[in-house]
């Protein structure tokens, strides 16, 4: 399938992992990106601020949605959209955008001791 599917750096690495490692890794990827998201969201419960709640949880969220879309777009249940899969998929601009959010979730999410200022 490598040879027929265009772009499987890109948009149709999911299709790719399937092929060479199976539904056992395929479930280990979904349950990776599920759990950053979800892990993000919980720590966004237990903030008081709301900039950091919205923020936070847009990051999560974004990041959830890209890797969806991606999954979704693989398994033909929407039209391709072009969208890399998040950390796995060859993608320069797209990499650093991804790793961009994600550090700035994990400031946003940071523990925070009583008394401390940013």
């Amino acid at each position: 399938m490598k040879d027929v599917i265009p772009d499987v750096h890109a948009d149709f690495v999911f299709a790719v992992v399937g092929e060479e490692f199976g539904m056992l890794v395929c479930t280990a990827v979904i349950a990776t990106f599920a759990f950053i998201v979800l892990r993000g969201l919980r720590r966004v419960r237990e903030e008081q601020d709301p900039f950091v709640l919205l923020a936070a949880a847009g990051l999560a969220a974004g990041f959830g949605l890209q890797a969806l879309v991606n999954l979704a777009t693989t398994v033909h249940l929407m039209p391709t959209k072009g969208m890399t899969l998040p950390f796995i998929s060859y993608g320069g601009s797209s990499a650093v955008a991804v790793a961009l959010g994600m550090g700035m979730l994990l400031a946003l999410t940071r523990r925070r001791h009583p008394g401390e200022t940013t």
